[in-house]
């Protein structure tokens, strides 16, 4: 028997010629800059951030002052807010080869490139729909690396992987609205120097689903606002924090709206869009530095008679660990493409694959790199510990993988479908 080919089932043809990944001058020069940056201040500089941490302890979230001077630094050497193209003159393809540096010491060089998590989406976030009157308090600040913010949307008693869920009710009183509800993994809002946070919440629970959320600004000092508690992420405490909020009957005035009642989560969806590729960029940074920490290892540890990297199952396990590596690194490139071309919701299951993929193959490679160390690799005298905890969370924050495979799937089937 022979079966016909459903060729209407089979996918168009891809036309690679078109598809140029190659990198700016400009990004080159900075590559450059950022890359001796990162080996002449950034490195040196671990040992001393590491040793103000464990000397001021879990429950101090003041920032080592090392990276004060990181900041001072990176800024001098033109390596300032490069996540942001307005600001930068880069596209988000050369910024996503920036950011993966970054990422080979994820306490200090975001940061030291005022480029850290959740500040770079919340400017974003104010730099697209932010009026002038709240960029002139909060962007232009932000964007100097004098203060700090968070983003409080996740709930404790929800599944907040689906935004419509959120509870937290912002109701309007005149010229104030009024908010009240619960968050948790509010993260940066443990930083003595957070002095905004960015509050999803319900504004009309009778609109349709899409339109019931709204973001609003909230001064951290506003009466009302607690801090509960800091969440550690698998026994760790970050410097700036995870935290759990309540807001109980916090009162802001009415302009503190961001953009327009019932559009917090289109907001929502344009803010995590570029920032999911950044995360994913940083974690191929982590794991190219496990890399280069399981070849050393490797190179220098003997077992046996003779050094580990003469065994077939080391050199295999750095070899599947360069495959993934490239592979992954190509997909991100790829979504960064198509949203300097398409916009953000043409790349969104691009930017999904890379999403689900790149943090897989992170912890593979970390794992490996684990492995080769034996006992070291489970300690902090080697950052592979921290680095494993840190992206086994990151198949969760910013979107499960179960949300982003629906989306992808959801992609293809409307293609098969057309």
């Amino acid at each position: 028997m022979t079966h016909a080919l459903n060729t209407s089932a089979m996918p168009a043809v891809v036309d690679v010629a078109s598809l140029d990944l190659r990198p700016s001058a400009k990004a080159l020069e900075l590559r450059a800059t950022l890359v001796d940056f990162m080996h002449s201040h950034v490195f040196p500089a671990e040992h001393e951030y590491e040793s103000y941490r464990a000397a001021a302890g879990p429950g101090d979230s003041t920032l080592p002052p090392v990276v004060e001077a990181l900041k001072n630094e990176a800024r001098a050497r033109g390596l300032w807010n490069l996540f942001l193209p307005a600001y930068s003159g880069i596209s988000q393809l050369d910024y996503a080869g920036l950011a993966e540096i970054t990422g080979w010491s994820l306490h200090l060089a975001p940061e030291a490139t005022n480029g850290q998590a959740p500040d770079t989406g919340n400017m974003e976030l104010l730099h697209l729909f932010g009026t002038l009157e709240q960029q002139t308090r909060w962007l232009e600040p932000l964007k100097d690396g004098q203060i700090r913010s968070a983003f409080s949307m996740t709930e404790l008693d929800v599944a907040s992987s689906d935004a419509t869920n959120i509870q937290t009710r912002i109701h309007r009183e005149g010229g104030d609205y009024v908010i009240n509800g619960r968050k948790w993994w509010t993260s940066g809002a443990s930083d003595p120097r957070c002095t905004l946070l960015i509050v999803m919440g319900k504004t009309d629970p009778d609109a349709v689903s899409h339109r019931q959320q709204s973001m609003v600004l909230v001064p951290i000092d506003s009466p009302g606002v607690t801090i509960v508690r800091d969440v550690p992420v698998f026994g760790r405490y970050d410097q700036h924090g995870h935290c759990e909020v309540v807001y109980d009957n916090v009162r802001v005035p009415v302009s503190n709206i961001l953009g327009e009642e019932g559009a917090g989560f289109a907001i929502a969806q344009a803010r995590l869009g570029p920032g999911r590729i950044h995360h994913c960029m940083r974690a191929l940074g982590a794991a190219e530095r496990a890399l280069a920490l399981m070849v050393s290892r490797a190179q220098s540890r003997v077992a046996f008679g003779s050094a580990l990297v003469e065994q077939g199952v080391i050199k295999a396990q750095i070899a599947e660990s360069r495959i993934a590596i490239d592979q992954a690194r190509l997909l991100c490139q790829y979504a960064s493409k198509i949203t300097d071309e398409h916009g953000n919701k043409a790349a969104a299951p691009y930017v999904s694959a890379a999403k689900v993929s790149v943090p897989r193959v992170a912890l593979d490679v970390i794992d490996r790199a684990i492995q080769v160390h034996g006992g070291a690799g489970m300690s902090d005298d080697v950052p592979l510990a921290a680095m494993y905890g840190w992206h086994r969370a990151m198949r969760i924050f910013d979107g499960p993988d179960e949300v982003h495979l629906r989306t992808i799937a959801k992609a293809e089937l409307e293609k098969q479908s057309q």
